[in-house]
């Protein structure tokens, strides 16, 4: 699976966080969950910690796993 790429983050002033990806907002962060994303973010690869806490981690792997045995249905 490629990595994640194209996240970008700003804090405001009224501490909140907003996650763009590619330009586009992909998530807002207020109250004790934008502190702990900046924690996380600020300790780990901040592309793939962006990609989590917006759910768009999860990119890439769908078709192989549509096709596993288990899931044909």
């Amino acid at each position: 699976m490629p990595r994640p790429h194209g996240f970008t983050y700003q804090q405001h002033t009224d501490s909140s966080v907003v996650i763009t990806h590619r330009g586009r907002a992909a998530t807002t962060l207020r109250g004790g969950r934008a502190e702990k994303f900046l924690v996380e973010v600020e300790s780990g690869d901040a592309q793939l910690v962006m990609a989590r806490w917006t759910g768009a981690y999860k990119f890439g792997n769908e078709r192989t796993a549509r096709n596993h045995p288990r899931n044909r249905g």
